[in-house]
């Protein structure tokens, strides 16, 4: 009863549940690499349709953030955090029961749909329960969560799915999804006060706003120049690194390299050990220097020259990929500096929106980038079927890594441009 009553202590118990629920929206979101095969041999689908399947999650998901960050300012953890919880369980049982293209799509969808709501949450809770020069290191903790949901989507998820089959697998993260809803409504309130505890000292008010005023929010951010390219960056830079960890890097390893998809998820489980490690680092040093922008300018321009790599070269030595993977997945925490740059730009009562807005586009990217490249592949086929599903050529994965590449110098040049204004 003490940890319930003690402020300082109770918040680390209703993030933890927030957190838990954030792991299982990670391990949905990509699990398609480690079940690409097997959704291809399935529900008889191309690389396109492949692509547009894994995006589902992520349309569902971009398209409702601002609505999420209104509702977060208004309602708060308790009830959107373990909503989404259980809506995005019932998705993944629809999911396993699914027999085609179709049913799939639109059960990864509303997969999407409950996952939504939890990261703005987890932020606009950590907005409501740390102080703000902790922010960015709880943002990178939170973070670093979806890194552990990485490493769970890779080599432990292939295994499970070898042992039990992947839609008995789904259905047992349907069962976890449901157990941290439970626990998000238990423990999770919208601040100290609301939870009948003493408020922790230097942590800003966050108060509840009016749909009016949550309006007024958003067309000031819809007006800002400096939002619309912090939300480019997180397009080009999360859709990215989602799309390699989340769908094609896997796939690109079994066909050029000739990899099983045990043996190919080991290599996105280095760029998952490389999330969950970057995002906290690159959080917590951001917060110790005082600095944001140029952190993230910094990281996402190295990861491009790293990420060209591929592009370049076709098939480098595997030793390379480790590094290219295992950056690419570091360099989230960079990327997830946007967010915090968002929100010290707006009133404490926006914080929800204007992280939801930003979000969003991240999550846009992951809809886009995906399906960019699978057209590109299957312009590229070989007519070989390689572990139940369509090959395709080396130059075609060097013409979609490309697409990656250039995604991230458009995040470079936008970062430029903020330093730029933030000079002037």
């Amino acid at each position: 009863m003490d940890l319930l009553r003690d402020p300082r202590r109770r918040r680390w118990l209703a993030w933890g549940a927030l957190a838990l629920v954030f792991l299982a929206v990670n391990i949905h979101r990509l699990s398609t690499a480690v079940l690409s095969e097997e959704l291809t041999a399935d529900f008889g689908i191309s690389a396109a349709e492949l692509g547009t399947l894994h995006a589902s999650f992520f349309a569902i998901y971009a398209v409702t953030q601002i609505p999420t960050g209104v509702v977060a300012d208004r309602y708060g953890p308790r009830y959107v955090g373990s909503g989404g919880a259980v809506v995005l369980s019932i998705g993944a049982i629809g999911f396993a029961a699914s027999n085609g293209y179709v049913a799939g799509f639109l059960s990864r969808a509303l997969i999407g749909l409950g996952s939504s709501v939890i990261f703005v949450t987890i932020l606009r809770f950590c907005a409501t329960w740390y102080r703000t020069d902790e922010f960015a290191t709880m943002t990178g903790l939170t973070a670093g969560i979806a890194g552990l949901g990485a490493v769970f989507a890779t080599t432990p998820l292939a295994l499970a799915v070898e042992q039990f089959g992947w839609r008995e697998t789904l259905l047992g993260l349907a069962g976890f999804g449901f157990v941290g809803a439970g626990a998000v409504f238990a423990l999770a309130r919208r601040s100290p006060e609301a939870a009948g505890l003493e408020p922790i000292e230097n942590v800003p008010d966050q108060p509840a706003v009016t749909l009016g005023e949550a309006g007024g929010h958003l067309r000031e951010l819809l007006g800002d120049l400096d939002q619309w390219l912090l939300s480019l960056i997180f397009f080009s830079a999360s859709g990215t690194i989602l799309t390699i960890m989340g769908l094609w890097g896997v796939p690109y390893l079994v066909v050029v390299y000739d990899m099983s998809v045990t043996s190919a998820s080991t290599y996105t489980l280095l760029g998952a050990v490389g999330i969950l490690l970057g995002s906290p680092a690159v959080g917590w040093i951001s917060d110790r220097i005082g600095e944001r922008l140029r952190p993230m300018l910094v990281g996402l321009g190295g990861l491009t020259l790293v990420l060209a790599v591929i592009p370049a070269i076709g098939k480098p030595p595997l030793w390379i990929i480790a590094v290219v993977y295992f950056l690419t997945g570091f360099s989230l925490g960079f990327a997830m500096l946007s967010l915090s740059l968002v929100k010290e730009r707006y009133p404490p009562g926006a914080s929800g929106v204007a992280t939801a807005t930003v979000n969003g586009w991240g999550f846009f990217g992951a809809t886009v980038i995906p399906t960019a490249m699978g057209v590109v592949l299957d312009r590229h086929r070989t007519g070989e079927i390689v572990a139940g599903s369509v090959a395709y050529t080396e130059f075609g994965y060097r013409a979609a890594f490309a697409i990656t590449t250039a995604s991230l110098a458009i995040a470079v040049l936008a970062g430029a441009l903020l330093v730029v204004r933030d000079r002037s």
